[in-house]
Formats: C-alpha cells, sequence, structure tokens
C-alpha cells in the first residue's frame, strides 16, 4: 500500500506519518545488480498545508543488502536521510496528481532514496578486492599496484634490443 496523504485531514492541522513502507511499493528492485532493498522503509515524517501546496519533511531510514564492488561481499548499507524535505504543488502546470482527497507519496520518496543510493559499494573503505591464486600463493589483490614487476615483465626487460 503506498504512503498516502489525506488533504482533507490536512486541512485541520499538521499530520504525523509515521511507520513502514515495504519495498516492493518503492519499485527498487531492478535499479541496481549490487544494491538490493529488501527490508521495509522507515519514515517519520509531517505533513503540513500550505498555501500552494504541500510540505513533508521528516526522517527517512532503509537498510540495503549490498554486494562490494571490489570483493564481492555481501553487507548491509544503511541509507539514512535525516533532514528530508519535498515540496508538493497543488496548483500550476507541475500539480501532484490528487485522487480520493488523497496525494501518494510514494513516487517523490523513491527519487529520493534513488538519489542516495550508493553508487559504488564498498564493504569497507580500504577493501582490497579479490585475490588472485598463482603457484599456491596468495598474490597481490586485483586492481592493487605492486611493487615487483612480474616474472614476464621481468623476462621482457633482461632483452637487449
Amino acid at each position: 500500500m503506498p504512503l498516502l496523504c489525506n488533504l482533507h485531514l490536512l486541512e485541520a492541522k499538521n499530520l504525523r506519518l509515521a511507520g513502514e513502507l515495504a519495498a516492493q511499493e518503492l519499485g527498487l528492485e531492478q535499479v541496481d545488480e549490487l544494491v538490493h532493498a529488501h527490508q521495509p522503509l522507515q519514515y517519520d515524517l509531517e505533513a503540513q498545508q500550505l498555501a500552494d501546496g504541500i510540505l513533508v519533511q521528516g526522517h527517512l531510514q532503509l537498510t540495503l543488502e549490498c554486494e562490494c564492488v571490489r570483493c564481492l561481499k555481501p553487507f548491509q548499507y544503511h541509507l539514512v536521510l535525516k533532514r528530508w524535505a519535498c515540496h508538493l504543488p497543488l496548483q500550476g502546470e507541475e500539480k501532484v496528481l490528487v485522487v480520493n482527497d488523497c496525494v501518494d507519496l510514494t513516487p517523490w520518496l523513491r527519487e529520493d532514496i534513488l538519489l542516495a543510493y550508493p553508487q559504488h559499494p564498498l564493504c569497507k573503505p580500504k577493501c582490497s578486492g579479490l585475490l588472485i591464486k598463482q603457484t599456491g600463493k596468495m598474490k597481490t589483490p586485483v586492481g592493487s599496484e605492486t611493487k615487483k614487476v612480474s616474472s614476464a615483465w621481468a623476462a621482457l626487460n633482461k632483452l637487449k634490443l
């Protein structure tokens, strides 16, 4: 069920909206291969009516299941929007759709959550990545620079041309 704000109730006083919204309602399933939203969005919002629209502000929190881009290890990322705010115009070209005296806040929540998604999820800031096995000994991580020259290059450097 989407997160709805009732305009009729909002005319009398500010509304407090608190609870959880299922991750499926946000439509975040196929957004990123390495980031998955399985847990519900927790929200604590206050909506107030303005002369030309609605102001919604509050706190959003969502735990994401991620895979590290370097080592592919699964980890959790806590996406927190502490001072989230959204102005929804009720008049003009960009006015929001009102159905049965209600405005659906879900598309605006989804948009700002997507903007806060981790672009390059890392399990820890100094993750060294996957390790390569070579002749039974662990070598340097993939993508890191090495101080030693590999044996193939060392053989080429010995050539006198």
